[in-house]
């Protein structure tokens, strides 16, 4: 039961730990990497798929001391919930939002996660808030603000709103 309870932990924990990684790495000093992922349309591989890459290697030596380094256990069941949080956002962001599948395939659309798509549609238009992607907080001014604009900077190529 702990190491369920670690498990759930990890992927609960992961949502803040992506705010703060997205807000002050990618647009931060990461920023050079990021913008790859700003340009419009976009397809295949763009520099910012380095990030994940770096996030599950510091995973796989967590799960390599964790299998290995005795008293670390605990760092096994927290992978696997740090790997399923990445599996979410690997769906929600990459193949539903993106398309990031070969040929484009999304799901079908739903009204559920139809919130995180426009969530991430104002973090495109803005290059701000919400940094968080599967409990994005958007202020309310800022929802209203991208409801008065057709723009969809998911599948234009546009300059970055202030």
């Amino acid at each position: 039961m702990r190491a369920v309870l670690v498990a759930v932990g990890g992927f609960i924990a992961m949502e803040p730990v992506t705010y703060a990684a997205h807000r002050w790495v990618m647009h931060g000093i990461g920023e050079r990497l990021h913008r790859s992922h700003h340009r419009a349309g976009s397809r295949g591989w763009e520099a910012n798929d380095l990030y994940p890459v770096a996030f599950a290697a510091i995973v796989i030596m967590g799960f390599a001391i964790g299998f290995n380094v005795p008293g670390w256990g605990v760092l096994v069941p927290l992978g696997i919930g740090i790997t399923l949080y990445g599996v979410a956002y690997g769906i929600v962001h990459d193949v539903y939002i993106h398309g990031r599948l070969p040929g484009g395939w999304r799901p079908r659309k739903n009204a559920a996660w139809d919130h995180f798509a426009q969530a991430h549609r104002i973090h495109h238009l803005y290059q701000g808030e919400p940094y968080g992607m599967l409990l994005p907080i958007v202020p309310a001014a800022l929802r209203a603000r991208a409801q008065r604009t057709e723009r969809d900077p998911l599948t234009t190529t546009a300059p970055p709103g202030p």
